[in-house]
């Protein structure tokens, strides 16, 4: 649920892929949610917006912070971030380590605007 009052969902990406944060902010305004966007982990950790995020699309190779280590950072935090996956890498073993340590699902770089849709939607059930 989102957190305040007649609020839309913040849903925040981090990815160091510039394409992905031009792309995604637009694509997830036109399915009804508030977007921030950030090129690193740290940025994120960085920004202020930890207690105020409801969603969280999270590369999984940058440089600096992986989206893995900043999934071991945020869930030793306050409270359970939803995270969906996003990841250009079409890797099992990756899959496999990011369900086992929470996230709600993860996506393989191109995917369909739907998929991005039916991951966010299911993420902010889970939160």
């Amino acid at each position: 649920m989102p957190h305040g009052s007649a609020a839309r969902a913040l849903v925040v990406v981090v990815d160091d892929d510039l394409s992905m944060r031009e792309y995604l902010p637009l694509l997830l305004r036109e399915f009804g949610f508030d977007a921030e966007v950030f090129a690193s982990a740290q940025g994120f950790l960085e920004s202020g917006l930890l207690e105020r995020v409801d969603c969280l699309l999270l590369d999984v190779a940058m440089p600096g912070m992986s989206g893995l280590e900043l999934q071991k950072v945020l869930a030793r935090g306050p409270r359970a971030i939803p995270i969906v996956f996003i990841t250009g890498e079409a890797n099992d073993t990756v899959r496999a380590r990011v369900f086992a340590a929470g996230a709600v699902d993860c996506l393989f770089k191109p995917f369909a605007d739907t998929a991005l849709r039916r991951a966010v939607n299911a993420a902010l059930r889970a939160g």
